[in-house]
């Protein structure tokens, strides 16, 4: 009997559990849900399960990516030291060796070469003290100007069209909650209910209160699915569908004068080109029924408010600069900014979007969106950082064209930050012969990555769960991630690596910080000013209000939620609109007898960006454990391949092997492919080096290629 009861006791003891709450934000897209992972513990196991935390952007909600993040954070393949390539294999090394192997060809490389022989690489998933740091590191550390960060090729495209139109750009010009209260919105190249879950009670709310729903895309989506107007439009022609928009519009007098006359310069303009077009042509070239143009024009123009949300569909093209700024166009045409339930919002895809491209990560870009090669914006950030104006380089290039730079030899080290060019550029197979020229080549990274495996030197840094920080999200509300997770050997926050590379170069007084809230001090300062004014935020602020949307010039400002009420950024407070060409100045593919079909591409709810982390979670790698073709059965008996086999598709750069997947709503002449997956399913190694002339945007949804079925 004693000894059934100890049996029975011991057994009890190990059902026992403790619990901790970690409170953390989702890792993934633009959302940045808030949620906390709990930590359950017996003797013989841990369990994890996430749950949502009440925010003002997500309002608890989480979708099946920010249930599964901790997946790939305790993964067992998870860097935990430094490692070192000797003789093709990675091999453990302290991190006082590579460090001092960092100092010994950093220092070499620009003794040999000069200070611009080395480049930096970021990220829009770092935070924003990191962002900063990096920024800063390039130009007082490195003193190069080549740096730039992978969302050149996510947010870029809306960036620079709202810089340019408005005078400023911030994801969202107003908040996140009037979406519901909105009488008409434009889709425009976004698939929300994939990449973005959470946000889509918004718009469901909005539908059940009568709003007029128009998505433009070239495929059906779950996210088209919802809208009132479909228009399935042909890849690439979303800038001529908005000028036949445009056009009937002002002939059916459904403008703002008003608005127009106050607040507007280059509307003359642009009404002289676009009543000139031909209505029937555009629709040829659209492939959109001339009828849905005056159905979709008629109805923005005439609801009271309206808003237009663009993102990759229209922003990753040669022309995406362009296009969102004729999408601007129809806002401003139609007085539809400024005041309630009316505005713009691009659909920021990585996690800090937002964030990371306001604080010096960008080519051209200081703290605070001010300029690089504005002399009063160099002055002032050289006097926060205590260096001589002189000391700081100009303007670099953007991120693929500092690859083209290492091909040429001009660029012969590379400091890589949580990205993964090699699987999210363009022309794939071209950046990893560029990299591979490289002298010396540093990767930071959770994991070894199609782009860190070509590396010298890998260095191993934190996840989500163990980097506290900010974040600004898709409506540019600053957020703080909170991180109480055990950091995973001997990893290093982003932010730690960067001071202790500058410490071993010699430059530790510039990065002399000992947390993450030192840093933002310092960025508030830098910003303090800027279009993007951090000043008035503080880490007690953000704790106690959960979030604030920027510019908040004093710590006693609320944030501002609405933009441009009575003017806009430019000098003169008025808007800039623009005359945008059916016909784009850098040519794009169009098929033809060889490669017969448009190529575009996109994502699908359970991956995010490259697939590094995605693919690491049991959870989501098995809902989507493969790439695919998505293809019209009719396009699909033409070409004789059955659905649900492998398909090789080709372009002009090269091919890929794929599975095929019919889909009836998916245009005749398109063929869609997620970009998740690397090597022989890397889509994107069929995408132009073409980029766009102002954003330098490479155009990842227009292709042209063919395909073919892989013999049995």
């Amino acid at each position: 009997m004693t000894e059934m009861l100890l049996r029975y006791f011991r057994t009890k003891q190990q059902e026992v559990q403790t619990e901790k709450v970690h409170d953390t934000q989702c890792p993934f897209c633009s959302m940045q849900c808030k949620m906390e992972l709990i930590e359950q513990s017996s003797v013989t196991r841990k369990k994890y399960l996430t749950v949502g935390k009440d925010n003002p952007t997500s309002e608890g909600r989480l979708c099946i990516k920010g249930l599964n993040a901790h997946q790939h954070a305790l993964h067992k393949e998870r860097i935990k030291h430094p490692l070192l390539k000797v003789d093709g294999e990675f091999k453990q090394i302290s991190w006082k060796e590579a460090l001092e192997l960092i100092k010994e060809k950093f220092t070499e490389i620009q003794a040999n070469y000069g200070k611009d022989a080395l480049s930096i690489y970021g990220s829009a998933t770092i935070t924003n003290e990191e962002a900063y740091l990096l920024g800063k590191f390039a130009r007082v550390a490195l003193q190069t100007k080549y740096i730039d960060y992978n969302g050149r090729l996510c947010m870029s495209s809306a960036a620079s069209a709202a810089a340019q139109t408005f005078g400023m750009d911030r994801g969202f010009t107003n908040s996140i909650k009037e979406i519901p209260h909105s009488r008409c919105l434009v889709l425009a190249g976004t698939n929300i209910a994939e990449c973005q879950p959470t946000i889509m009670p918004y718009f469901e709310n909005a539908k059940e209160n009568g709003s007029f729903i128009i998505a433009i895309d070239p495929r059906e989506t779950a996210t088209t699915q919802m809208a009132d107007l479909h228009l399935k439009v042909k890849p690439g022609m979303d800038a001529a569908l908005a000028n036949g928009l445009l056009k009937v519009i002002i002939e059916e007098g459904l403008i703002d004068e008003t608005f127009i006359e106050k607040r507007v310069n280059g509307f003359d303009e642009v009404k002289d080109y676009v009543t000139s077009l031909d209505l029937n042509e555009i629709a040829d070239i659209t492939g959109v029924p001339v009828d849905h143009i005056i159905k979709a024009a008629t109805v923005f123009g005439k609801e009271e408010s309206g808003m237009i949300f663009t993102a990759r569909g229209i922003e990753q093209q040669t022309d995406g600069s362009t296009t969102v700024r004729n999408f601007l166009n129809i806002l401003l045409a139609t007085g539809k900014i400024g005041k309630k339930y009316s505005g713009f919002g691009a659909v920021t895809g990585q996690g800090n979007g937002q964030g990371a491209r306001e604080h010096g990560q960008k080519a051209d870009q200081l703290p605070g969106y001010r300029s690089i090669e504005n002399e009063e914006h160099r002055k002032y950030i050289a006097s926060i950082w205590g260096i001589d104006e002189k000391e700081l380089p100009r303007k670099g290039v953007s991120a693929f064209e500092m690859i083209q730079k290492m091909d040429e030899g001009e660029i012969k080290g590379l400091f890589l930050m949580c990205s993964n060019p090699v699987v999210s550029n363009p022309s794939a197979e071209f950046v990893k012969q560029a990299i591979e020229k490289l002298d010396f080549f540093v990767a930071v990274d959770m994991f070894v990555s199609e782009t860190a495996r070509l590396a010298d030197l890998i260095l191993p840094t934190t996840s989500y769960l163990e980097t506290p920080g900010t974040m600004t999200n898709v409506e540019g509300r600053v957020t703080l991630r909170e991180a109480s997770f055990p950091v995973r050997g001997e990893a290093k926050h982003d932010w730690e690596i960067i001071c202790e590379v500058a410490e071993a170069l010699g430059k530790g007084k510039y990065f002399s910080f000992a947390s993450p809230e030192e840093i933002f001090n310092e960025l508030r300062e830098a910003t303090r000013g800027g279009i993007a004014d951090y000043s008035g935020i503080t880490y007690e602020r953000l704790r106690k209000e959960k979030g604030i949307l920027w510019p908040c010039p004093d710590e006693d400002h609320p944030g501002t939620e609405r933009l441009f009420l009575q003017e806009f950024a430019h000098a003169d407070g008025k808007a800039l609109m623009a005359v945008v060409s059916n016909t784009p100045e850098v040519p794009k593919e169009t098929p033809n007898d060889e490669f017969p079909l448009y190529l575009t591409t996109g994502r699908v709810m359970s991956h995010y960006l490259t697939g590094v982390q995605t693919r690491k979670s049991s959870t989501l790698a098995a809902r989507d454990f493969e790439s695919y073709m998505e293809i019209h059965p009719s396009t699909a008996e033409k070409y004789q391949i059955m659905d649900n086999v492998l398909v090789k598709i080709e372009s002009k750069r090269g091919s890929i092997v794929v599975r095929s997947k019919w889909s009836p709503t998916i245009r005749k002449d398109t063929v869609f492919v997620p970009f998740h997956w690397a090597e022989s399913q890397n889509v994107n190694r069929l995408v132009s080096k073409k980029l766009d002339p102002t954003c330098r945007m490479p155009g990842f949804k227009v292709s042209a290629v063919k395909i073919s079925p892989i013999e049995s």
